[in-house]
């Protein structure tokens, strides 16, 4: 993914974060878009610099939280339409 060239999917992903949708299961809920593209882009939008991610554990069920950098809402807001 090269600087300035965000996908439909990136974009809707940024969008959902930048939202307060935090996980990958939520962001598949909101966006619609299937896990096999969702986890996907967020690891390219992760190796880009756009999204920084903190794993943990709820019991034993892994999760990992996403959140949109500086350079991910300068992109963002660049590729948004509106």
């Amino acid at each position: 993914m090269g600087k300035g060239s965000l996908s439909y999917a990136a974009t809707v992903i940024l969008q959902a974060i930048s939202s307060g949708y935090l996980y990958g299961f939520d962001i598949i809920d909101i966006t619609g878009l299937p896990g096999g593209t969702v986890y996907p882009a967020l690891r390219r939008l992760e190796e880009a610099g756009y999204l920084t991610c903190k794993k943990s554990f709820a019991g034993r069920t892994p999760l990992t939280e996403y959140k949109i950098t500086k350079d991910g809402r300068k992109a963002h807001r660049a590729r948004r339409p509106f």
